[in-house]
This record gives C-alpha cells, sequence and structure tokens, in this order.
C-alpha cells in the first residue's frame, strides 16, 4: 500500500521579488509531499516454499508407488496377535473420534482397512505432536525425541513397543508407507525446540512440511489414487502436500495469541517489518491498521495453498475424498472467522461451532462426489 506525507514547514522568505520595479521580500509556505514506495503484493512474495526437490518428495512418491511385499511376518516382536491387534484399532478409533470430530465423521465412508489406517496414522501423529506440545513437554529433552524415532524404525521393522505402535506396524505391512515422512515430522519436532522465530516465509514453510505437509504423503497411499484421475501421481501428493502447508499456516494465524504467551512467533520477521510490526507489537495484543493488513496477506497465502490442494482432493479414491474435503472446508472457515473477528487472532480464538461443523459436512460430502471437481 502506498501512503502519502504531507509536511508544512514554517513561513520562510525566498529570495526578492520585482513588483512594479520595487524589491521586496514574500514568505511562501512550502508543503513537501513524500510517497512511499508501494509494497509488493503480500502473495508475490511469500507463497514460493521450499523446492520439493530439496525436500526429496519425489523419491518419497516413488518409494511410495511400489507395492508393499508380504513375504515376512507382521510382526517381529512375540505378543501382538489379531484380537489385540482389533484392540489397538478400536484405541485409535476413540482417540481420532475425541480429539478430530470432524474429520472422523469423514473417515466413515471409507473403507474398513483404510479407516484403521488413517486413525493409526492420526494417532501416532498426535503422539508425536504431544511430546513437544502435551501435557509432558516440560520434559521433553532431545534424547526423547531420538527414542521415539527409534520407536518408529523398530515399528517399522515389525517391533511395535505398545498397543498404539502395533496398530501402524500393521498399517506398515498393509500399505506402502515410506518411513522419510514419518521421519521428518519428528524433525519438525525438534525445530520447535530450538526456534521460536522465523526470518522469512522459506523458514516457516520448511516448519511446514515438517509438521503438517508430511502428514499428506503419509495418508496419500492409503486414500488412494481414482483410478479414473489423468492426473500424475505427483501432482496429488503435491495437492496433500499443500493441504498440510494450508492447515499448518491456519493453525498458526488462530493460534498467534496463544502462541506469544509462550514466547513463540510464528511470523515471518521480515514480513512484520514490511508493515512496521514487530514482536513487540504481537505481545502487546494490539490490534491496528498495519495489524489488519498485514493479516489479509497471511490469510491470502493460506488460501493459495488450500486453491493448490483442491487440484488434488477430489482426485483421490471416491471413499476417501470426505474426510479431505472436510478438513479443507473446516479450515477455511477458521480464515473466515479471523476475518469476521476483524483480524483480531491476537484476543481471540477463531472458533467454528459445532453447528457450522456440522452444517459443512453435507457441502464437503457434495464435493467429494461431484465429478466437476473430481475430472475438471
Amino acid at each position: 500500500m502506498s501512503y502519502a506525507l504531507s509536511i508544512l514547514s514554517k513561513p520562510c522568505s525566498i529570495g526578492s521579488v520585482i513588483n512594479n520595479g520595487r524589491h521586496s521580500h514574500q514568505e511562501f509556505t512550502i508543503t513537501a509531499r513524500v510517497v512511499a514506495p508501494k509494497r509488493p503484493s503480500l502473495p508475490e512474495l511469500s507463497i514460493k516454499g521450499i523446492p520439493h526437490t530439496d525436500l526429496h518428495v519425489r523419491e518419497i512418491v516413488q518409494r511410495q508407488l511400489q507395492t508393499r511385499g508380504s513375504d515376512h511376518a507382521v510382526f517381529r516382536k512375540p505378543g501382538f496377535q489379531p484380537l489385540f491387534l482389533e484392540d489397538a484399532y478400536d484405541r485409535c478409533r476413540d482417540i481420532c473420534a475425541e480429539y478430530a470430530k470432524t474429520f472422523y465423521l469423514g473417515t466413515r465412508l471409507m473403507t474398513e482397512e483404510r479407516q484403521k489406517a488413517i486413525w493409526a496414522i492420526y494417532v501416532w501423529c498426535r503422539r508425536t505432536d504431544e511430546i513437544v506440545d502435551g501435557p509432558n513437554a516440560m520434559h521433553m529433552s532431545a534424547a526423547v525425541l531420538d527414542r521415539w524415532e527409534e520407536r518408529l524404525e523398530d515399528l517399522f521393522d515389525g517391533r511395535p513397543f505398545d498397543m498404539l505402535d502395533a496398530a501402524l506396524t500393521d498399517t506398515v505391512h498393509k500399505f506402502p508407507l515410506d518411513i522419510k515422512p514419518f521421519r521428518d515430522m519428528i524433525e519438525g519436532m525438534r525445530m520447535d525446540t530450538r526456534k521460536n522465530r522465523y526470518e522469512n516465509f522459506q523458514e516457516l514453510y520448511l516448519y511446514c512440511y515438517y509438521v503438517a505437509g508430511t502428514v499428506g504423503l503419509m495418508s496419500v497411499p492409503v486414500m488412494g489414487i481414482s483410478p479414473e484421475s489423468s492426473s500424475s501421481a505427483s501432482s496429488i501428493y503435491n495437492s496433500a502436500l499443500n493441504l498440510g502447508i494450508g492447515n499448518q499456516l491456519t493453525n498458526i494465524l488462530r493460534d498467534v495469541g496463544e502462541d506469544a504467551l509462550r514466547g513463540r512467533v510464528y511470523l515471518p520477521q521480515d514480513e512484520l517489518s514490511q508493515f512496521g510490526l514487530s514482536d513487540e507489537d504481537v505481545y502487546s495484543r494490539r490490534v491496528t491498521d498495519n495489524w489488519r493488513e498485514f493479516m489479509q496477506g497471511q490469510i491470502s497465502r493460506a488460501r493459495f495453498y488450500f486453491n493448490q490442494a483442491e487440484e488434488g482432493a477430489s482426485k483421490l479414491d471416491k471413499d476417501s475424498r470426505w474426510p479431505v474435503w472436510s478438513s479443507l472446508l473446516l479450515y477455511r472457515q477458521i480464515l473466515d472467522a479471523i476475518e469476521e473477528n476483524d483480524y483480531d487472532n491476537l484476543t481471540k480464538r477463531a472458533y467454528i461451532g459445532r453447528t457450522k461443523k456440522l452444517l459443512m459436512l453435507p457441502l464437503s460430502y457434495s464435493r467429494s462426489v461431484s465429478t466437476s471437481f473430481a475430472f475438471r
């Protein structure tokens, strides 16, 4: 946005003026008008994240397109029998239903095998997040995350540590899941322990990939790609990754005030500066015109990633689309709620009520079965 600043000088004498042959002094008022350069459009500056080649996404996709072999036993650790496994999946279902109600309802249209796998992935991701943000986070150390990564390697190798690990071990056996997105999520937790500022969007994008984009990469092999889709597998994986980025950017915008109370600012420092803002403005919890304008750009960027995600959401297997569309539309509504709060995400938390969530489910279902969205 450009702005103009008018500066009125004090009256001053400017040279001699000839008037009817007589010299006289005349005072003038000088008005200096300084126009600041226009700020570039924020989305143009900041939608570009880390190249996927640097994240080795292509290699992940290629490995996950391979068919999972079944020439060895699922569990190499004794004690994990089928009855126990059913209990493990039931527990994963209950956790998903309790903490991700809207997403859970969406999974009910999926085949039973896919439901169980998605619940197992959700629970592992939740447990990973709680290491850093859960009730026992004060006891967290680098060694805890190292041990969690060792457990991940064990469960991929058929040696789960507990019941919930066992559900993911069985899922890994049934679906072509690559371990790298899971390792990358743990790396995101490590980043959270050592970094609480992000100099630019590229740094923030990397964090969002680690903690949320990875979920999309984990989910596609389970959800499946529609056989009618003419899109490449890579483009659908990219859409899934973009949904994770959009979701995490939305989480960040929703939780600015809460994160500030913990001394964390998940906003690009260079972009804050462009709008005349700093961490102090976040901590002071004052919603100014500069803050509103800054937030408009941040919301536009999150919507950009959701738009990119839509391109692949309806090209998944038809039984798997509903939870994806539910997540996509729900998170869009959070952005709407921030706008409805006049961009006050410093003292208010954008909230989507139960009624709105329930009303959104039929819309997300209609999007999931619409051929105009699936194959446009």
